[in-house]
This record gives structure tokens, C-alpha cells and sequence, in this order.
């Protein structure tokens, strides 16, 4: 028992051990700066090293019956955790059986001494609240005020064009949504995070809000920020103001006062798919976020995810119809089988399109990867053509010429299908490069802008250009694009994925968003359901209809998985930890990888969930803590590994 306050301390540490709370006693020269949220340096008894951590909570007494070691001393001068932001860390790492040490990683920046100081010195007073918006575009009336009102859980479908703020700049509808659902819930003085995928959508978000409220309501959190701005943003979002915090997907996490609204737009990018440890998706988080708050969740999108499609099913998220019929226009079209000279392969009535749209203004061409060098295909069964020497992919040279494989460089002049023993090869796709290379010859006095990951394009004019881009790269358009094609279809299919056709309805409905009012849209060479989902824009019911399909077939996120990675022998006791448990089946194990090591998947009911993570966690402490002594003459074996990631979006 401790004679003074006791520190309870998590320490920042990935080892699975050591996730719980440790007491520490509070010496006397550091109780002034001893207060829960600040970081600390503790000693740990194995070695005498010393630790970083956080400290929690202060307490009078130590369920501890010995002498408790000292807190070795107090980093921070502010408090950083925030009890909600500490309350959330612990629920999720607890889902997925992670570290919380590890969530409150991404969630805190780290700390900049002479920003921390300045800040302290120079508190800062945010501008006033704004008046809350007449209505939010693009919803019934009322009707999402209500929500955030009431705290409900609500899934929009966002209006599918670009609209033009009082600045001149143009924008997707969806951030003119967002921003005025964050200013509803600012002008009752709540706080609010919106979470987007990437930067492009972080500025079309912030050009939203500069119209609706003062900037210093506004705090950006993205890895784009010098650490310096990150972290006094972090700052200022523990203070009591209520503001509005935009970034990516790390900033679910973000302290937040009276917190009113969590919204995120595209929950089904695979860009907010969380790769650190533990893995949580920021949509799971703002799910527990919400129900810990009390605050209003929004999801907004073009093209719902299943995820959310579940929630709807089980009444645990409202969908909300969108106000008016809006909807692009488009046209589903037959890939030529010959194409017109210098077409790039756009069907005739795209290309008569095309010639005819970009007099107006720009036209958008959507393609499936960077590059220049056409990816290729077996002519007869269109299977994916791959070197018969080492598996690489078969590529059309730059310069022309036989194809060649892109790993060892073996030219595949003798190539024949192993599927339908065919031999006449076909380009299934053609990068970005080489498409643009193609329309320039094509509209040999027209503009061509080339925008992909390595040369980004955010926004155009409405002067006469052919904007080549790739999926997920399109920049704006003023006044929206006259014409959109839609190419490489068929290859975007044939990915090897779960996902591959909820991606593509994704991809090509936020291309289409970004049409002009009345300008056709084309999707070439690509027939069936998700096609008809997106001429008809009834996403929400494909969603249903492949939702249904994995429930049937108990895929993801129909039930949960996890993922166990790790020798055989650890593998196989895990499996004999969760096996017992109602609703879990177990696939595998199977070889992972190189090393010897065996994957399976463990399958298991949400209701299941909290069981399965509690007996997998007891397996990761146990190998962790294995001891394993070196016999002499032999070399040091190294430790043993016994990893696992809950909702893998890499399985199945």
C-alpha cells in the first residue's frame, strides 16, 4: 500500500504482457505535474530499464500489498488522454484483442516541446459559433437535424454532382453535406469529427466549412501536416471550445468536447482500412465511439458499403433517402472487339461522345492503372497471361515489340493459355500513360491532363481538355465533367477479392459523381448486376442483394474473422482455445508463408466476438511469455510468434 497517491500507468508497450495497469507511487517531487493524461517515464523490474507511458488515473490506495516502485518522471506539461479518448483506446484494442498502447499511437502525435510551451503561453480564442445551416443539402428536411439532435445512428446517400461554394470553388455535394451537418451540430456549441479517405477529400471538406464557419472552429489532423501544426491541432482539441476536426482515418480517435456528431464519407475505401495494430477500422471505432458519447454517427457515401448495409438490416443504423431523384446518366456499352484507329479502345458511341463533349468543356477518362505498359490477356478465354517461366505478368514494351515479362524479362513469343490452350494474346489494360499518349494523338488540338498517385491532379477548369485518371485520382472539374468514361471495367473485375465488385461500384460511382449535370457517363465493356446498380444508382440495393450472398455463404461481414498466424503448434492450440465457443468454425490451418509458419481462420457471430478475443489474447500472452532456455553449442533460437488480426480485410 502506497503512503501517498498511487499512479496507475499503462505502459507503451507492443508486448501483450504488459497491456493492464501497473501502480506506481507519486513521489513528492512530482505531484504537481502527476495528473491523469500526461506522459510519464516509469522503471520496469526486468533489467532496470525505464518505460514511457500514460498516466491514467490517480488513486489513494494499491490493491498492491508490497512497496511500489516511483514514477521515474512526468514527460508532458498538459494532459494528452483524455478519459473518452482512454474509455475508447481500451474498448477497441479489447475487440480485437489488441494493445491499447497501441491505438493510443495513433491517436496522439507525438509531442513538440517548443509547440507545447507556446501553446500553454498562448491558449488562443476561437472565433464565434456560427448560426446553424437553413437546411443540409441533399437530405429531407429536418430530417438529419433531428438525428444529430437525438444522437442517432443514420446512413445518407450523398448527391451525386459537384456544386460550387460562394467562393467560385466547386466541390462534390457530399462535402457541402458534411460541413453544414458539423455546423448544425457546432451552433448548439458540440463538438464534431469527420473522417474522409484521403487529402483530396480533407480539401474539398475544409472549402465547405471556410463558408459556413469561422477557420479557427476548424482543426485538420492528417500525416500531410508538419508535426508541429499536427500536434497543436492535437492541443487544441483537448480544450473546452467546441470545434470541428477533419482529417483521416487516425482521427476517429481525436479528443473532442461535447461531442456531438461523428460523420465519415466512403466508409468502404480501402484507403480507411486501419494497417497498424490493432487493426480496428475507424468505422467499428466511431460505432463504439457513438455508443460511449451519446454523439450522432452519420455515414455518407455514393455506394453503400455491406458493412453499413448490416447495420440498416438490423435496424441499428437509420438509412435516410436522399431528397430529389438526382442520378448521373449511364450508359452501359459492349467492348468492340475492334476498336476505331486511335480510339483507345472506346466503343464508337463513347468516342462520338467524346469528340463532341470535350468542345464544351473537360471529359473524363477513367482507367484502371498508372503506367505505360498494356497489361495482356488470352484472346479466347481472357484469363490473365503470365509468364510460363516464372509466373510474372506479360507486358507490351514501351517501344512495341514482342511481349516480355516484367520479372525476368522472358519474351513470350511462344506463349500459349493454360486454361483454353489458346494463343493469341489481347491487352486487358492499358495505364494511364498509354491511354493518354493515345487521346493526344487522337485530339491532336486538345489538352490532355494526365493525373494518377504519381502526378496528382485535384482540380481542372472548364476549358476544353481529356482528363485521363486513374481510379480514385480524378481532380474536380469546374462545373463537373461533360462526358465521363468509364474503361478497364472488365479488368478491374477480374482482381482476386471478396470485395472486387463493391469496389468497383465504388470506384466508378464517385467517378460518375463528378459529371455535369444532364452529361452522359459510359461504363465500357461491363454487363450484369453491379453494371445495372450503377445505371439505375439503386447501389443501396446491390449492397443487399451481396450482403445476402455472404450471409449464405457466412463470409465477412456477414460474421467475423480472424486471422491466426503462427508455427503449427501455436496455431493449433488457439484453434483448441476458440473451438468450444458457440458460432466459431475454424479454416486451416494452411502454409503462410517462407518461414514455416501456418495461417487459419477463425470464423465466428458477432454475439461471439468478445469470447473468441479473450481466449486468442490469452494465446498471444502465453506464447509471449514463453521462456526458452539456449542449449549450449546450438544457435539462439529466435522467439516465438503467434500473430493475429481481427477482421482482416485481407481474408477471405
Amino acid at each position: 500500500m502506497a503512503g501517498g497517491p498511487v499512479a496507475r500507468v499503462l505502459v507503451d508497450s507492443p508486448l501483450p504482457q504488459l497491456d493492464q495497469l501497473f501502480d506506481y507511487s507519486v513521489p513528492d517531487r512530482l505531484r504537481d505535474q502527476a495528473k491523469p493524461g500526461v506522459r510519464v517515464r516509469v522503471p520496469l523490474r526486468t533489467g532496470g530499464r525505464i518505460a514511457n507511458g500514460w498516466l491514467v488515473e490517480l488513486a489513494d490506495t494499491s490493491a498492491f500489498g508490497g512497496a511500489l516502485s516511483e514514477l521515474e518522471d512526468v514527460v508532458s506539461e498538459v494532459p494528452q488522454l483524455t478519459p473518452d479518448v482512454w474509455a475508447l483506446a481500451r474498448a477497441v484494442a479489447d475487440r480485437a484483442a489488441g494493445n491499447a498502447s497501441d491505438v493510443l499511437r495513433l491517436a496522439i502525435p507525438n509531442r513538440y516541446v517548443r509547440v507545447e510551451r507556446s501553446w500553454v503561453a498562448a491558449p488562443g480564442d476561437p472565433g464565434p459559433l456560427p448560426e446553424a445551416p437553413p437546411a443540409i443539402h441533399g437530405a429531407p428536411s429536418g430530417r438529419v437535424e433531428a438525428g444529430i439532435e437525438r444522437g442517432e445512428r443514420m446512413s445518407l446517400a450523398a448527391d451525386p454532382r459537384p456544386l460550387r461554394l460562394p467562393s467560385g470553388e466547386w466541390v462534390g455535394a457530399w462535402a457541402v453535406t458534411l460541413a453544414q451537418a458539423a455546423a448544425h451540430a457546432l451552433a448548439a456549441d458540440r463538438s464534431s469529427i469527420v473522417i474522409v479517405p484521403d487529402y483530396r477529400d480533407q480539401e474539398q471538406l475544409e472549402a465547405a466549412l471556410a463558408a459556413l464557419v469561422d477557420p479557427s472552429r476548424v482543426l485538420r489532423t492528417d500525416a500531410r501536416q508538419p508535426g508541429g501544426d499536427r500536434y497543436r491541432a492535437f492541443l487544441d482539441a483537448t480544450r473546452d471550445p467546441a470545434r470541428i476536426i477533419i482529417g483521416n482515418r487516425s482521427t476517429v480517435y481525436a479528443p473532442a468536447a461535447r461531442l456531438g456528431l461523428i460523420a465519415l464519407w466512403d466508409d468502404g475505401d480501402a484507403l480507411l482500412a486501419e494497417p497498424l495494430a490493432p487493426g480496428v477500422h475507424p468505422r467499428d471505432a466511431a460505432l463504439v465511439r457513438q455508443e460511449q458519447s451519446g454523439a450522432a454517427l452519420l455515414f455518407a457515401s455514393h455506394t453503400r458499403s455491406v458493412e453499413v448495409e448490416r447495420l440498416i438490416g438490423l435496424g441499428w443504423v437509420h438509412a435516410i433517402e436522399p431528397a430529389g431523384q438526382v442520378r448521373p446518366r449511364v450508359v452501359l456499352t459492349e467492348q468492340q472487339s475492334t476498336p476505331e484507329p486511335g480510339s483507345a479502345r472506346i466503343p464508337s458511341s463513347a468516342w462520338r461522345l467524346a469528340q463532341e463533349a470535350v468542345r464544351a468543356g473537360p471529359v473524363l477518362v477513367q482507367v484502371a492503372r498508372p503506367g505505360n505498359a498494356p497489361l495482356l490477356a488470352c484472346a479466347r478465354c481472357h484469363e490473365s497471361a503470365h509468364c510460363a517461366a516464372c509466373g510474372g505478368t506479360l507486358v507490351v514494351p514501351r517501344s512495341g515489340g514482342t511481349p516480355r515479362c516484367v520479372l525476368c524479362g522472358t519474351s513470350a513469343s511462344g506463349w500459349r493459355c493454360p486454361v483454353c490452350d489458346g494463343t493469341r494474346l489481347r491487352a486487358a489494360t492499358v495505364g494511364a500513360s498509354r491511354t493518354a499518349e493515345e487521346l493526344g494523338r487522337a485530339f491532336p488540338r486538345t489538352r490532355v491532363i494526365l493525373s494518377d498517385g504519381e502526378r496528382p491532379v485535384l482540380r481542372v477548369g472548364d476549358e476544353p481538355a481529356l482528363v485521363v485518371a486513374t481510379r480514385g485520382a480524378e481532380p474536380i472539374a469546374e462545373g463537373g465533367f461533360r462526358a465521363v468514361l468509364l474503361l478497364d471495367g472488365e479488368r478491374m473485375l477480374l482482381r482476386e477479392s471478396l470485395r472486387v465488385a463493391e469496389d468497383c461500384l465504388r470506384w466508378w460511382s464517385n467517378a460518375s459523381a463528378l459529371a455535369a449535370p444532364g452529361a452522359q457517363v459510359f461504363l465500357v465493356g461491363v454487363g450484369g448486376a453491379v453494371a445495372t446498380a450503377l445505371s439505375t444508382w439503386r447501389q443501396g440495393e446491390w449492397a443487399a442483394t451481396e450482403l445476402a450472398a455472404r450471409r449464405a455463404l457466412r463470409f465477412p461481414p456477414a460474421v467475423r474473422v480472424a486471422s491466426v498466424t503462427a508455427s503449427s503448434a501455436n496455431v493449433a492450440r488457439a484453434i483448441e482455445a476458440v473451438r468450444g465457443i458457440d458460432g466459431v468454425d475454424v479454416l486451416g490451418p494452411a502454409p503462410a508463408d517462407d518461414d514455416g509458419l501456418e495461417r487459419a481462420i477463425v470464423r465466428f457471430d458477432y454475439g461471439a466476438g468478445a469470447g473468441v478475443a479473450r481466449e486468442l489474447r490469452a494465446e498471444m500472452i502465453r506464447v509471449a511469455t514463453e521462456r526458452r532456455r539456449p542449449v549450449a553449442g546450438r544457435p539462439v533460437r529466435r522467439p516465438p510468434v503467434l500473430r493475429v488480426r481481427f477482421d482482416d480485410p485481407d481474408v477471405p
